[in-house]
């Protein structure tokens, strides 16, 4: 799978199907500070992926 990272940007490759939560554990981030999109649908963290998604992680963002 290709994910895309925000903030730094870049772009890294992961083998699949795994769940998001463990690709996020893989990448040493914590869930409660990303939003999760695959393939154009935003996605819980108990989702399985395929090894063909591709993937967007853009961190959260408030403001008020």
């Amino acid at each position: 799978m290709i994910i895309h990272l925000r903030n730094p940007r870049r772009n890294v490759e992961m083998a699949g199907p795994a769940p998001v939560h463990a690709i996020l554990d893989r990448l040493d981030i914590h869930r409660d500070t990303v939003i999760v999109i695959a393939d154009g649908t935003l996605v819980p963290g108990d989702t399985m992926l395929a090894d063909s998604a591709e993937i967007e992680i853009r961190p959260v963002i408030s403001g008020g």
